[in-house]
């Protein structure tokens, strides 16, 4: 008589799966394109230097193989200085007698979103069902790409078939097939509210002194932003802008190109551009997430001139931050400032601007950047903010 015996997984030790040289060049490389904001003469000197230290190539395959591979796939193009060929992603350009400059592609950006937003969002913890405040009752209609067991009252329409069939395999065997209620699988759902984000971006001076690179962590959320909204939230909408003397919007195709120039803080610039765009946006649900490491410094007066000042807090330039924060306010605008500085008199001028916009304020090193910001969007997209 044959045995009814059960199928189940099968555990072995973990082996990491082998890399191609190119593709350990490759995520290094990534990284370096990052902080030299596309900067690919300075990366690949970096990984240079990286190669004669830690010996990454070997004579079979060397920097200028990797250098060539990158062509090939598409991810750098050649420009040369006369105008003659371009050398576009993936074609072989004629040199001519021109200097060639490198530089990365379309393509090659939007790697470098993806990997950001795997390196940030990659590494949250999915909460369980009801952690989240809304202001609606009832099932979602917009589907999330995550699952969960099967509850009563669930639509037909939201079960995953091919899910459920396979936990059915799974817990009961293929030769007596059968499929219960504990075997349902559902895909998640949540309400198409739409947010209407803008993401400011401090890029004054002090963004890179006392020896921590601070815009290269902002660079890399507003990427990886950008890449879950375009991708996950179509719906929404994400503007970028940067502060530093004045206030500017930038496309998602500039963020890898990101520089912190020779500027003061001219916060009152970023929040007024801010609303501005705002108010063109139909949704109803928006918001202004703020990063910022420093003090506001500077106002540009109505005759054009700029009123700087570096010392302490300035009381005329902190007024008129309390002033947008309060009009943001009156336009149901929160605003969520990420403050990644320590000082107790910065800290407490947050606090004022955060209450004078009824917003929220996170004090936190550039470690956690991203999680604080992603947490915060999740959160606010499933409640209505008023």
């Amino acid at each position: 008589m044959a045995m009814n015996t059960r199928k189940g997984f099968r555990f072995a030790t973990y082996e990491a799966p082998e890399q191609t040289p190119f593709e350990k060049l490759f995520d290094i490389f990534q990284e370096l394109i990052t902080h030299t904001s596309g900067d690919f003469d300075e990366a690949i000197e970096w990984l240079r230097e990286l190669d004669k230290e830690y010996e990454l190539t070997d004579d079979e395959y060397t920097i200028d193989d990797f250098i060539e591979e990158l062509k090939a796939k598409g991810y750098i193009r050649e420009e040369f200085e006369d105008g003659g060929a371009d050398a576009g992603e993936g074609q072989e350009g004629d040199e001519g007698d021109g200097k060639a400059n490198i530089s990365i592609t379309a393509k090659m950006e939007r790697i470098i979103r993806k990997r950001a937003l795997d390196q940030i969002f990659g590494k949250l913890k999915r909460s369980g069902a009801g952690n989240h405040k809304t202001g609606k009752s009832g099932q979602g209609d917009e589907h999330t790409g995550d699952f969960r067991e099967y509850r009563y009252g669930d639509g037909l329409e939201h079960i995953s078939m091919t899910e459920s069939l396979k936990n059915a395999q799974i817990n009961h065997g293929i030769g007596s097939f059968s499929l219960n209620e504990e075997d349902l699988v559902v895909e998640d759902t949540q309400y198409k509210a739409q947010m209407s984000t803008v993401l400011m971006i401090d890029i004054s001076h002090s963004m890179i002194l006392y020896g921590e690179d601070r815009i290269t962590p902002a660079k890399k959320v507003a990427m990886a932003l950008a890449e879950l909204i375009t991708t996950r939230y179509p719906k929404d909408t994400l503007d970028i802008l940067v502060f530093g003397n004045d206030a500017w919007p930038i496309s998602i195709k500039e963020l890898p190109y990101l520089r912190v120039g020779p500027y003061h803080t001219n916060t009152v610039a970023g929040l007024r551009l801010a609303m501005d765009m705002l108010r063109r946006k139909r949704n109803t649900n928006k918001q202004i997430f703020m990063i910022t490491d420093g003090k506001p410094s500077c106002l540009r007066l109505p005759d054009g001139n700029y009123y700087k000042n570096s010392v302490g807090l300035d009381e005329y330039i902190v007024e008129k931050c309390y002033n947008m924060a309060r009009q943001a306010r009156k336009l149901h605008i929160p605003i969520t400032t990420f403050m990644i500085a320590q000082d107790p008199y910065l800290m407490q001028f947050v606090r004022h601007f955060t209450e004078a916009n009824k917003g929220k304020a996170f004090f936190t090193g550039l470690k956690g950047l991203g999680e604080m910001i992603f947490e915060d969007y999740e959160s606010n997209r499933r409640k209505r903010l008023k």
